[in-house]
């Protein structure tokens, strides 16, 4: 049950791995890895972990909520705050209000089955469905990994399936759409109070980078440099304060996107108009200020230039689909899409945008056509 020392400091205390090994109830061979920082907390860790695995309940005395507890205990500091904080509010309403007092080895097909039945019933969206598959299977994967079962119960039944139905339009502006769009908000801008300036900037942005929205609320002017924008950070608003910034969705995220020319000049433009205001401040929101521009705002304020310009209404998300669509239009490589738009895998980018792409049969056809035997 060694201790190792690691690269890394936490307010001036070494950061330490401590790794125990052990045999399951099942007779296999199994290994806990967990980090602590200073060596009192590593021993103390180690004897608390020695102990847990000498003392393992086994499957037939561990309830699904018990399991739980333990789950939460062991990921609070492995995985992300807002990612965390969904796990908990998705398994304590939809699936502890169900299988709480249930033991894990009583999760047989049937009784899964039933449960899926019950939130079937629910008005809940196919999205919302697999979202709280996913946080449960997560949970019976940290049961298999301790030792306490097999094998994960909720495989054997599978996940949630979408009714076959059309497959829904994507909404987005062209490029003539968007310069209706921005004329009208820079127009509304022109003849409203200063801060308004925020939600111009915040469209353009959105559709000159393709930036996720949280993205975007997270930037501030000391992201923007050489004339480019380093996405390093996103921004969760919550509904009572307390804003929470995070590392992006993943390691992909983290991007620097060159600014186009027009971009540039708004960017240029709201950060005179700041100045002249007296209100600049290099740490500063870009959209926002000392605090970034609420969520609910910006969403109203597209509503009223959507409908000023007299265009379809489209989500905040969709004028990051407004960027795709029209880069592909353009012929842009797709791994260069992939990139802007921070994805994990260029797969990720077709399967949302392939229904954008022109066919190419007719030219494949002809290329083929030029063979001659």
């Amino acid at each position: 049950m060694p201790i190792y020392k690691m690269d890394g400091k936490r307010d001036g205390k070494q950061k330490y791995r401590v790794r125990i090994n052990y045999t399951d109830i099942f007779g296999k061979p199994k290994q806990i890895d967990r980090v602590a920082y200073g060596n009192d907390e590593a021993k103390r860790l180690e004897r608390e972990l020695a102990y847990s695995v000498k003392e393992q309940k086994p499957a037939q005395k561990l309830t699904v909520q018990a399991l739980f507890e333990e789950y939460k205990a062991a990921k609070i500091h492995e995985i992300r705050q807002s990612t965390f904080n969904s796990t908990v509010q998705l398994v304590s309403a939809h699936v502890l209000s169900y299988l709480g007092k249930i033991r894990i080895d009583k999760l047989t097909p049937p009784v899964l089955q039933k449960w899926k039945n019950e939130i079937n019933s629910n008005d809940f969206t196919i999205g919302t469905k697999k979202a709280i598959f996913k946080k449960f299977h997560a949970v019976l994967n940290f049961a298999v990994k301790m030792g306490y079962v097999s094998a994960n119960p909720l495989d054997k039944v599978g996940n949630f399936q979408a009714p076959l139905e059309p497959p829904k339009k994507m909404d987005f502006y062209t490029a003539d759409e968007f310069k209706q769009y921005i004329k009208c908000a820079k127009e509304y801008c022109e003849t409203a109070e200063p801060y308004t300036w925020n939600f111009y900037v915040f469209m353009c942005i959105a559709f000159f980078t393709g930036m996720r929205k949280g993205e975007i609320y997270a930037l501030t002017w000391e992201d923007i440099k050489d004339g480019e924008i380093a996405v390093t950070k996103s921004l969760t608003q919550k509904l009572k304060g307390g804003d929470v910034t995070t590392p992006p969705k993943n390691a992909s995220s983290v991007r620097n996107i060159s600014i186009p020319k027009p971009l540039q000049t708004v960017l240029e433009c709201h950060k005179d108009r700041l100045i002249g205001i007296d209100v600049f401040s290099s740490d500063g929101y870009i959209c926002g200020g000392a605090r970034p521009i609420r969520d609910s705002a910006v969403r109203e304020f597209n509503d009223d230039i959507a409908q000023l310009a007299m265009l379809k209404r489209i989500r905040l998300h969709d004028f990051r689909h407004s960027h795709a669509s029209l880069l592909i239009q353009e012929g842009i490589n797709i791994q260069e899409i992939a990139r802007r738009l921070g994805h994990s895998d260029i797969s990720t980018t077709l399967k949302t945008y392939a229904h954008l792409y022109p066919s190419e049969q007719d030219r494949a056809t002809k290329i083929l056509d030029g063979i001659l035997l």
